[in-house]
């Protein structure tokens, strides 16, 4: 589980991210990155409803995500905001690969 002070959790502070953030994507995950005003990284994982109706399965994928960003922490640059959105072929990818494109992300936005 992500530590409380690198969640970005705020309505405002994700509408900003989304408006006026730099866009990243692979072929299984994308983000949005922005630099912050804090000393550390935030981080949001966002499935929509639309890439499955399911609860428990975008649950799931939240969940994936967010343990390989907490692994990674220390090597992540401090001071960004970061959203990431799976895609629907990330739901049936092994951790493994799913860990390799969430990295891929995080070094095409320079993050890593």
């Amino acid at each position: 589980m992500l530590p409380a002070k690198h969640r970005l959790r705020l309505e405002n502070d994700i509408k900003t991210l989304l408006a006026k953030g730099r866009s990243v994507f692979s072929t299984v995950v994308g983000a949005k990155t922005r630099p912050n005003a804090f000393p550390f990284s935030r981080f949001a994982v966002v499935v929509g409803v639309k890439t499955d109706k399911r609860a428990v399965v975008r649950n799931r994928i939240k969940r994936r995500v967010r343990a390989i960003i907490h692994e990674q922490l220390g090597n992540i640059r401090p001071g960004y905001d970061v959203c990431f959105f799976p895609k629907k072929t990330a739901f049936s990818l092994p951790a493994d690969k799913l860990k390799m494109e969430v990295l891929d992300v995080l070094k095409k936005a320079k993050l890593l």
